[in-house]
């Protein structure tokens, strides 16, 4: 097992990420990255050689539902709520500052 990680290591690599940490706050991530560290100790002691490369733990086969037409509702309806219409479509304000 490594050695704990300490106040120092944490304070320099937040030097190295240029994050301005205040006392309390070294305490509380070094406690906190060390935890996270110790976990991936553990992961990496797993023995893992029999298990195949997986990209989901349980087999799905199509878990969206079957595409099936139903009735909507009818276009001109929608467009004549809208608060402006162009081309039987809705408009919208211009984006990326494009001119209208």
């Amino acid at each position: 097992m490594a050695d704990p990680l300490t106040r120092d290591e944490v304070a320099h690599v937040a030097r190295l990420a240029r994050l301005n940490l205040s006392e309390a706050e070294i305490d509380l991530f070094t406690d906190q990255l060390g935890a996270v560290l110790e976990h991936a100790q553990d992961v990496e002691a797993l023995d893992l050689d029999d298990l195949a490369p997986t990209s989901h733990p349980y087999p799905l086969v199509n878990v969206l539902r079957d595409d099936v037409v139903t009735p909507t509702v009818d276009r001109d309806e929608v467009l004549a709520g809208a608060p402006s219409v162009e081309a039987d479509r809705f408009r919208v304000p211009p984006v990326l500052g494009e001119e209208p």
